[in-house]
């Protein structure tokens, strides 16, 4: 007596990914890298300010540990510096766009900060 082999349904060997389109520019004028600077901005910003709040009691309990304490102090003076740079290359996209003499629309603000206003 001969067994068969049980049938497997075939293995799919592609996957794919529906990727959302990347957003429009909002203006002509607009530089294609000040959305994902805005957008890092406003995330590191949301970790930073409330981070800044328990630096203080941090570097007191590393108090004892010098190399912790300076490792602490380093990492956040690299984050207050990013946030200065990105400060800077926001400040210089926006720029560019008023020199232009375009504006961004409220609608390019609303989808930055993720806000839906409400519908009259």
């Amino acid at each position: 007596m001969t067994t068969r082999p049980i049938a497997t349904p075939p293995i799919a060997t592609t996957i794919r990914v529906r990727r959302r389109p990347a957003p429009p520019r909002p203006v002509a004028s607009s530089p294609t890298w000040l959305t994902a600077v805005m957008k890092c901005d406003k995330a590191l910003s949301f970790w930073f300010v409330p981070a800044g709040f328990l630096f203080a009691p941090l570097l007191l309990i590393l108090d004892p540990w010098p190399v912790a304490r300076t490792i602490a102090l380093v990492t956040i003076s690299l984050c207050g510096l990013w946030l200065g740079l990105l400060g800077v290359f926001m400040a210089v996209g926006l720029a560019r766009v008023l020199r232009s003499g375009d504006v961004l629309p409220d609608e390019y603000w609303f989808r930055l900060l993720d806000y839906h206003p409400p519908r009259a």
